[in-house]
């Protein structure tokens, strides 16, 4: 499989499920008027963001559809909302470390949109050379971890 072109490798009912998983996982929100991961710029980052997991992502999402055929014989992208919510909890119990990696990759997508950050008061450029300000904690927090015995190997 080519990891460069995940769209090539998914059928349509398989983008149909995704657009429809990561829609689940980071929903439109009217009250703060701002896209759900379904929309399709977010969509089309996604997508290029998991094309290096292709190999991981593809097979996933099918066995997402398998998972809603064997509950309710019925494709992912065909259920009610309820039953699309149980085949996706059922994905995610047996399927973790795939269902993970989808929402890494989802919510990674979603913050970096533009108009996600602009809503949320964030500067859209990026982190440097200029920084962005940190308020500063406290950092008697640490005292514990600096008390700790050193866990890794020494240099040699």
């Amino acid at each position: 499989m080519s990891k460069l072109n995940i769209t090539s490798q998914l059928s349509d009912n398989d983008t149909r499920d995704l657009i429809i998983l990561v829609a689940m996982i980071v929903p439109p929100s009217k009250e703060h008027d701002l896209p759900g991961a379904d929309d399709p710029l977010i969509f089309t980052d996604i997508l290029a963001a998991a094309a290096p997991h292709s190999a991981t992502i593809v097979p996933a999402i099918q066995a997402l559809d398998t998972i809603a055929r064997d509950l309710q014989e019925k494709g992912f992208a065909e259920l009610a909302v309820e039953q699309q919510e149980a085949a996706a909890n059922a994905f995610r119990n047996l399927n973790a470390a795939e269902a993970e990696l989808l929402e890494a990759l989802t919510v990674q997508c979603y913050y970096r949109d533009e108009r996600v950050k602009n809503n949320l008061d964030m500067d859209t450029r990026p982190p440097f050379p200029v920084g962005f300000e940190l308020e500063q904690g406290d950092w008697s927090l640490l005292d514990k971890v600096r008390k700790r015995p050193a866990f890794y190997r020494p240099d040699s």
